[in-house]
């Protein structure tokens, strides 16, 4: 899965309608171009590739009275909503995304319900335990990577990456039953992840 594509997507939706700076703002904001490929140019061929595909709806927008040229604002259509939430959900699960995939779902869960999110959580804990064990067959971690040669490092480093996504996991899953964050259905202030039309951006 690309982040990209799950990013631009949330941005959009959070704005209702955005434009290309709106959506490159919100994502430099959030520091994206640090921890993912969102890059600016990437970000516009994003949008404009889902525009194609039907899941963004394109629209012309005048040009400005101060005589700029005219944008292109963009909104999630019907389609793009089912794709947004189905990247949303496979990456929450996954245990095998990439870091800016988790990063992104991380960003958009609150807006999924907190009982499904504690859910795709316990099955991600439940596919890193299974993945573990995979390794755990023919590597035991307790004796050191050494009995595998300098090859054997390769397999220590799966299975200490592995226990530390599942303490991460559980850490984060404790602090959502715990009551921590707003999340869709709740009806408390959502964190509010975007900038205002006109705010400074201190991270770009």
């Amino acid at each position: 899965m690309s982040a990209i594509r799950l990013l631009v997507l949330g941005a959009v939706r959070q704005h209702g309608r955005a434009h290309g700076y709106q959506v490159r703002n919100d994502l430099e904001y959030w520091g994206a171009h640090e921890w993912s490929n969102t890059k600016p140019g990437s970000i516009y061929h994003a949008l404009k590739q889902m525009a194609k595909q039907g899941v963004l709806h394109a629209h012309e927008v005048a040009p400005s009275a101060a005589g700029g040229p005219p944008r292109t604002e963009y909104e999630v259509t019907d389609a793009g909503r089912e794709e947004y939430f189905r990247l949303l959900r496979e990456a929450l699960a996954a245990y095998d995304q990439k870091t800016d995939v988790l990063s992104a779902a991380i960003g958009f869960m609150v807006d999924l319900p907190r009982a499904e999110v504690l859910a795709l959580l316990r099955e991600r804990l439940a596919k890193l335990a299974l993945w573990r064990s995979s390794v755990t067959e023919y590597y035991t971690p307790e004796g050191g990577p050494e009995a595998l040669g300098h090859i054997g490092e390769i397999m220590h480093m799966w299975v200490h990456s592995a226990d530390a996504e599942a303490e991460w996991t559980r850490g984060l899953i404790a602090r959502i039953e715990g009551g921590a964050y707003s999340f869709a259905g709740e009806g408390g202030e959502p964190f509010v992840g975007v900038l205002a039309e006109g705010q400074e951006n201190p991270y770009a």
